[in-house]
């Protein structure tokens, strides 16, 4: 069971790595780093990734308690 919570862990931050860093970053790379408002979208971005992981867990332990 810890394997497959590990495992899930990863993919889910791979998914949302993958997703906040396309949605946010410039594909062409103008600068070494982030600037302000790539920084801020990542910050925007994992923060629904989260909020919404939390809110569906939540449900998800709703239904099963009413099973």
């Amino acid at each position: 069971m810890a394997e497959k919570e590990m495992e899930y862990r990863v993919e889910l931050f791979n998914k949302m790595t993958q997703t906040c860093f396309n949605k946010c970053v410039d594909n062409r790379y103008k600068e070494s780093e982030l600037n302000m408002g790539e920084n801020s979208c990542i910050d925007r971005c994992v923060s629904k990734y989260w909020h919404v992981r939390c809110y569906l867990s939540l449900l998800l332990d709703l239904s099963l308690a009413l099973v």
